[in-house]
C-alpha cells in the first residue's frame, strides 16, 4: 500500500532556477547571491528588518542565546511542549532550562506559567537571561501577555517560530515580535530546502554579530584570523536557492494546508471525544500540522489506537510533543504548570495525535486517512 506520510516535502518546480543558476555561475560553496536574496526576500516577507540564513533553526536559536550572553549559571525560560531543538541550544551554552507549560487556548506558552516562573525567579534572585516561547504546529502563541511579563522584569524573548512561518498574531507574523525570530525549512516544514533556517531580528547590529559568529568568526583580515570562537553555520547557496523558490509559494502552502485541515475538522469534528487544536481569535494559524485529542472515557478508543490502525494501513501518525520536562535529558530541570494540579502539556501528550497535513497530500488520500480513523470508532 501506498505511504502517506505525515509532513511530505513539496517542490514547485521554480527552486530549479534558481539552483541551476548557482551551478551556472559556479556559486556552490556557502554564502553567494542566492543567500543574500533569500534573506532579503524572507525579511521582506515577514516584515522584519534583517534576516541571517544559517543551517539549521537549532543553530539560529544558538546564535541568538550566544548574542544575549547566556552562559554557564544562567537560566533560560522554555516552552516544554515542543521538539528538542527548541531547549538543546540552552545546553550548548552551559546555561539551564526552566520548561514553560501550555495554555489550553492556544496549546502555547502560559503567560499563567510564566508569571509563576518569573515570581520565583525574582525571589531566588536570578531572573533568566531569555525566554525561548515556540509557536506550536503553526500557530503563534498569544504574544501580548507574554511579552508583557518579559518587559517587565527587562527579559528578551527569542521566538521559536520553526513550525509557524506564516502564521500571524494581531496582524504581525510570527517570528517578528520578540528580541529575535527563529524559523525552520527542515524536510518536514511547510517550505523546505531539506534542512536549513533563518535568524531575523529588527536590531541588525545584533544579526551582524549572528553572520560573523555563524562564519566561523573571521577577523577582517588577509589571512585567517579569529579573535572570537565561531560556528559553521552558514548555510549554502544551492539551498538558498531552493529557498527562494520554495518562498514565492508559501501562501499556496498555507492555503493547502488549511484546507487539510478544514477537511478533517469536517469529517471527524462531530465524533464525540475528538476535539481539534483550537485556532485562537488573535490571528491565523498556518495548520502546518492538523492535531487533536482524543478522549478515551467518552469514546473507548485511545489515540495510540489510532495511531496503530493508521500504521496498519501504512499512514504515518504522530503524538503530539512529549514535553520537553518529561525528558530523560531534562529530568532535574524545574518545569511550571499552567495550573498547580493540572499540566496541560502532560495532558495533551498523553491524548494527542497529529495526522498526515502536508500540502501536497491528495483528497483521495486524505479519505484514506479519515476512513481509517472512522473504522476505529466503530
Amino acid at each position: 500500500m501506498t505511504p502517506i506520510y505525515l509532513s511530505a516535502p513539496h517542490m514547485s518546480r521554480l527552486e530549479t532556477r534558481f539552483v541551476a543558476d548557482a551551478f551556472a555561475t559556479n556559486w556552490i560553496a556557502p554564502l553567494g547571491p542566492n543567500v543574500d536574496a533569500f534573506e532579503r526576500e524572507l525579511a521582506n516577507y515577514v516584515g522584519s528588518e534583517g534576516a541571517v540564513a544559517v543551517s539549521s533553526g537549532t543553530a539560529a536559536i544558538h546564535l541568538a542565546l550566544r548574542i544575549l550572553g547566556v552562559g554557564p549559571g544562567h537560566k533560560v525560560f522554555c516552552s516544554s511542549l515542543t521538539f528538542v531543538a527548541s531547549a538543546n541550544p540552552i545546553l550548548y551554552q552551559g546555561a539551564e532550562p526552566v520548561f514553560i507549560d501550555s495554555e489550553p487556548q492556544s496549546w502555547n506558552m502560559s503567560p499563567i506559567a510564566l508569571e509563576k516562573a518569573f515570581i520565583d525567579a525574582e525571589k531566588d534572585g536570578q531572573l533568566p537571561k531569555a525566554v525561548i516561547v515556540v509557536h506550536l504546529y503553526g500557530q503563534s502563541a498569544d504574544m501580548d501577555p507574554l511579552i508583557e511579563i518579559c518587559n517587565r522584569y527587562g527579559v528578551p524573548i527569542i521566538e521559536d517560530a520553526a513550525e509557524s512561518l506564516g502564521a500571524t498574531y494581531q496582524g504581525k507574523f510570527s517570528g517578528t515580535i520578540g528580541k529575535f525570530g527563529v524559523y525552520s525549512f527542515n524536510g518536514n516544514k511547510i517550505i523546505t530546502i531539506s534542512g536549513g533556517g533563518m535568524l531575523v531580528s529588527n536590531d541588525i547590529g545584533c544579526l551582524e554579530q549572528a553572520r560573523f559568529l555563524s562564519a566561523q568568526a573571521r577577523d577582517a583580515a588577509v589571512h585567517y584570523q579569529h579573535s572570537a570562537m565561531g560556528y559553521n553555520y552558514r548555510l549554502s547557496n544551492v539551498l538558498a536557492g531552493i529557498g527562494r523558490g520554495q518562498l514565492l509559494v508559501l501562501n499556496e502552502r498555507i492555503a493547502a494546508r488549511r484546507a487539510v485541515f478544514n477537511r478533517y475538522y469536517a469529517a471527524l469534528s462531530n465524533i464525540n471525544g475528538i476535539e481539534f487544536m483550537p485556532e485562537a481569535a488573535y490571528g491565523d494559524s498556518t495548520r502546518w500540522l492538523t492535531a487533536f485529542t482524543v478522549n478515551p472515557s467518552q469514546c473507548g478508543v485511545t489515540r495510540d489506537d489510532i495511531i496503530r490502525a493508521l500504521a496498519e494501513e501504512n499512514i504515518e501518525a504522530r503524538p503530539v510533543w512529549k514535553p520537553l520536562h518529561l525528558q530523560p535529558l531534562f529530568k532535574n530541570c524545574k518545569y511550571y504548570p499552567h495550573q498547580a494540579t493540572a499540566s496541560v502539556s502532560e495532558d495533551l501528550f498523553e491524548r494527542g495525535i497529529c495526522v498526515p497535513s502536508g500540502s501536497n497530500l491528495t483528497e483521495e488520500e486524505q479519505s484514506r486517512v479519515v476512513d481509517c480513523i472512522n473504522r476505529c470508532f466503530r
